[in-house]
């Protein structure tokens, strides 16, 4: 795309001519295992931002959630992440097959600094940790075993910025709905009352039940 006036930064040097290195601070805070701290956060956390890539440079972020506590650590530096059944596409573990290298974002609501882990991936399709990993009756078919490369916390400017967890700057009807949107672009042949329904209360209710 051609951009008039657009001026590309394509250098190291030139990157580092606008964004000075980093101070000491920010370059000693990385660490090669969990501290307790670290433990606690995990402990406490319903949410996490998985990224990948794969061999050939195509990305994907993919969001995994459930109640806190679901990232078991099992030593200084390992994790497991249970996988919950979806619309089976499974982007994030197809770019793990050809490049094991992921990052992770956890959060805490409410608050605005985060967890990260940076690790090595391999996925698990059965293990003794799995019987941890249970809820509502639902034992996970695959689960995410991460052997910890780097983990640091990161600070709160982003959210600051984006008053992500004010609720006087939220407006949930700002985008159309989840069931207006499918219609448009993914389920065409359903009713809008249909999609409606199927992302109403029993969707929620329902979310434990769903195999691959």
């Amino acid at each position: 795309m051609d951009i008039p006036g657009l001026v590309e930064v394509t250098t190291y040097e030139e990157l580092r001519e606008v964004v000075p290195p980093p101070l000491g601070a920010a370059v000693d805070k990385e660490r090669k295992e969990l501290h307790p701290l670290d433990r606690d956060w995990l402990a406490a956390s319903p949410f996490v931002l998985m990224a990948t890539s794969a061999a050939d440079g195509t990305c994907d972020v993919s969001p995994k959630g459930d109640p806190a506590g679901f990232t078991l650590v099992l030593d200084d530096t390992t994790i497991a992440i249970p996988d919950r059944a979806g619309n089976r596409r499974v982007d994030g573990f197809e770019n793990i097959i050809s490049n094991p290298h992921v990052g992770l974002i956890y959060f805490l609501p409410g608050r605005t600094d985060t967890l990260r882990i940076n690790g090595r991936a391999r996925i698990v399709k059965d293990a003794p940790f799995f019987d941890q990993m249970i809820v509502k009756g639902n034992r996970p078919q695959l689960a995410l075993l991460v052997e910890i490369e780097e983990v640091y916390h990161h600070c709160s400017k982003a959210f600051l910025r984006s008053k992500l967890w004010k609720p006087e700057s939220w407006d949930v009807d700002a985008a159309p709905s989840r069931a207006k949107i499918s219609q448009a672009l993914e389920r065409k042949d359903a009713s809008l009352a249909e999609l409606e329904k199927y992302y109403g209360k029993e969707y929620e209710e329902k979310i434990y039940e769903v195999k691959y």
